[in-house]
């Protein structure tokens, strides 16, 4: 989508897709579990952790960070990333609130 094209939809429409975008990749997804699991890490250790190369990683880890998802902070020669944890409630929150406005109706489809 373009970005004209995000300013009919509202904030919170936009972060929602910006998070299931980010999201929208097993190999994103992976990263994130690792963090969880690992609180942080560098491209290095999840290039021995996922079948994937060190570019293909980078790309991953800078699309998550897109997001605001995860950050990373430069360490010497290498970027230390791990979960951004007032971004990662908000996307829960929005995301939780998204699933809860669902109310299950008898007669449909």
């Amino acid at each position: 989508m373009g970005i004209s094209k995000t300013a009919v939809f509202n904030e919170q429409q936009n972060k929602i897709a910006q998070y299931a975008k980010a999201l929208a990749h097993p190999a994103r997804v992976a990263i994130i579990e690792f963090l969880l699991k690992h609180k942080s890490c560098f491209c290095g250790e999840l290039v021995e952790e996922l079948p994937l190369s060190q570019s293909t990683i980078s790309q991953h880890l800078r699309e998550l960070k897109h997001a605001g998802l995860i950050k990373g902070e430069i360490e010497g020669p290498r970027i230390g990333y791990c979960i951004h944890e007032e971004a990662w409630e908000e996307a829960r929150d929005v995301m939780l609130n998204l699933y809860a406005s669902f109310a299950a109706k008898k007669n449909c489809c």
